[in-house]
């Protein structure tokens, strides 16, 4: 009897499983028929167009930034404005996870055709390759354009999410390169970009009617915008009275982080820590400033903490601190009684929470400060800010992302 009983349990759910899960059908059938446990997969058919409604919105932006000679001025402008373009990116509502990457690109012959930085929300260490960047060689008229794109669509770790929002920005100031035999072009490209669900957009820096041609057609093909700069990238670039001490607010607070794992993670996170150093003995104040309101916004957080953060983890209860191996601790807590170390933590987060508060007072008091200013200019809609800002939000609301402001970050 019991066996009847089991039996007919396992026809009955077999049976509800297959009407649930159609794709599944095929083994289903061959469980029932053999008597065997089905093996069933609880996921639907179609798992890329499931959505979490509790999961944050993606925003995955690559620049293809032309590096020649002539780029001079808009590499030192992405230098000092990409702390702001990710704040930008940050006010959209609900807050994105945000991930940025790079390919520089110049000709045959240079001293590089491209480098590649792969997408990541470590933007500190995004940075610090950025700051390396610099503008030399070229000559001769067309670059190599469609290997810069290949690269961008073929050798960065996009999301895989459907739902999230991918995006190109290509800047430079000259054609591809059509000549060169042994190439993809730049048509190809944008055809599997399509298909990925990458939007590439194209701004020209400069007038050269050459250039002008292709990246419209570059534009049309990848489903973007079209935008016209200067040869210097024409971004809004206001120095305030708050910028000095919100440079030294955000050191302060990149002291309070502590990091503990394996020698592995360790050695991950003490190359974040060298970026986080070398940005602040190189990059300008204004530029400093802009990275503090960046990492005290919701999205922010990501690059601030990074991972394997023990005063983040042991705050929020991710962690538990009496269960951490010794030799997986920072090394100044590694001889700390318990309750020393558990102080410690204590007074981190006190010191974070209070640096917070700060950051985020002086960052609206800035904001005010420069949209005076640039309001007294009669206004940006020309500038680089404001065309990146244009393209995001539209292309964002597509992917359900929410700009309520009408101005970028600056």
């Amino acid at each position: 009897m019991k066996t009847k009983l089991l039996t007919l349990a396992l026809f009955v759910f077999t049976l509800i499983a297959v009407l649930m899960y159609p794709a599944d059908r095929a083994d289903l059938f061959a469980a029932v028929q053999t008597g065997s446990p089905p093996s069933i997969s609880l996921t639907p058919a179609h798992p890329q167009q499931q959505s979490n409604p509790d999961q944050r919105p993606q925003i995955d932006v690559v620049f293809v930034l032309d590096t020649t000679g002539s780029m001079g001025g808009l590499i030192q402008a992405a230098k000092e404005k990409i702390w702001s373009i990710a704040s930008t990116m940050a006010s959209a509502q609900p807050a994105p996870e945000i991930r940025i990457g790079l390919v520089a690109y110049r000709d045959r012959g240079d001293d590089y055709v491209t480098k590649v930085v792969d997408l990541s929300s470590d933007l500190d260490s995004v940075y610090a390759k950025l700051m390396d960047f610099a503008a030399n060689g070229g000559g001769d008229g067309p670059e190599s354009v469609n290997q810069g794109l290949y690269d961008a669509i073929h050798k960065i770790s996009w999301s895989q999410n459907s739902n999230a929002y991918k995006t190109v920005f290509l800047v430079g100031d000259a054609p591809p390169h059509m000549d060169y035999q042994d190439d993809v072009k730049y048509t190809v490209t944008l055809g599997v970009a399509q298909q990925r669900g990458i939007v590439v957009n194209t701004i020209q820096c400069g007038s050269e009617t050459g250039t002008q041609g292709e990246w419209k057609h570059i534009a049309q093909l990848g489903q973007g915008g079209y935008f016209q700069v200067g040869q210097a990238g024409g971004a809004v670039a206001v120095a305030t009275p708050y910028d000095k001490k919100l440079a030294e607010l955000s050191a302060k607070m990149d002291g309070t982080r502590l990091y503990y794992g394996n020698a592995d993670e360790k050695a991950k996170n003490q190359a974040k820590l060298d970026a986080t150093s070398k940005l602040h003995s190189l990059s300008s104040v204004e530029s400093q400033a802009r990275r503090a309101t960046f990492n005290a916004s919701k999205s922010g957080a990501a690059n601030l903490i990074g991972e394997n953060e023990l005063v983040d983890d042991v705050s929020k209860g991710r962690v538990d601190l009496s269960k951490i191996e010794r030799d997986k601790l920072p090394a100044p807590m590694q001889a700390l009684p318990p309750e020393e170390q558990q102080a410690v933590i204590q007074e981190k987060a006190r010191q974070r929470a209070e640096l917070q508060q700060q950051i985020e007072e002086l960052s609206r008091q800035r904001a005010e400060h420069i949209n005076k200013e640039v309001e007294k200019q009669g206004g940006a809609k020309d500038s680089l800010d404001q065309k990146l800002f244009g393209a995001m939000r539209e292309q964002g609301e597509k992917k359900g992302l929410r700009y309520e402001a009408t101005a970028p970050a600056y």
